[in-house]
């Protein structure tokens, strides 16, 4: 398992642990195993069977396919702004065992989940984000009303990128705080 322990001002909090990396050298440096060893993690965690969101059992984005994959694992997977010109990224291929358990353990104290609301060609979409700050990896769900899926996963680069997010669940909280009372 792979977690970090965190001390606060009253003590140590609890950890939350993640499975191990699932590193492209453990498969002879074979991009082809590697993928598809990536993917069937996938198809574990989120096709043969499926997370829960606090209580909410989550769907799944399948198309359009990519390279026969679903969707969903194309975004876990890819990055890039411009869709059709994703491109195939390490990091978040090693932590395709992490979204997971971030989302069936969401109400762990170790985690920061809040919801954003973000603009955009498609319309207004509301999400849901899952940080492991001491990892700096964040799990983004989309609310759809009636159901969740889950929308991508990625490692967040550099300090002022993560202190944005970090901000943006400040903020959250104090707002969901004002709401009770």
């Amino acid at each position: 398992m792979y977690g970090i322990q965190a001390t606060g001002g009253a003590g140590i909090m609890e950890v939350f642990e993640l499975p191990e990396l699932i590193e492209l050298n453990a498969f002879g440096g074979s991009f082809e195993k590697y993928i598809e060893a990536v993917y069937e993690i996938f198809k574990n965690d989120f096709i043969d069977t499926k997370p829960t969101f606090q209580g909410i059992r989550l769907g799944l984005k399948k198309y359009p396919l990519v390279d026969n994959k679903e969707y969903t694992f194309y975004h876990m997977t890819h990055e890039g702004n411009i869709e059709s010109e994703r491109t195939p990224d390490v990091r978040r291929m090693e932590r395709i065992g992490w979204p997971r358990p971030m989302i069936d353990d969401s109400e762990h104290s170790y985690l920061k989940v809040w919801r954003n609301t973000r603009r955009g060609k498609g319309g207004t979409k509301s999400r849901i984000l899952i940080l492991h700050e001491a990892e700096q990896y964040l799990v983004v769900l989309d609310d759809r009303g009636n159901y969740i899926l889950p929308w991508t996963a990625y490692l967040i680069r550099g300090r002022r990128q993560l202190q944005k997010h970090l901000r943006e669940y400040e903020t959250y909280k104090k707002a969901e705080a004002a709401k009770r009372t």
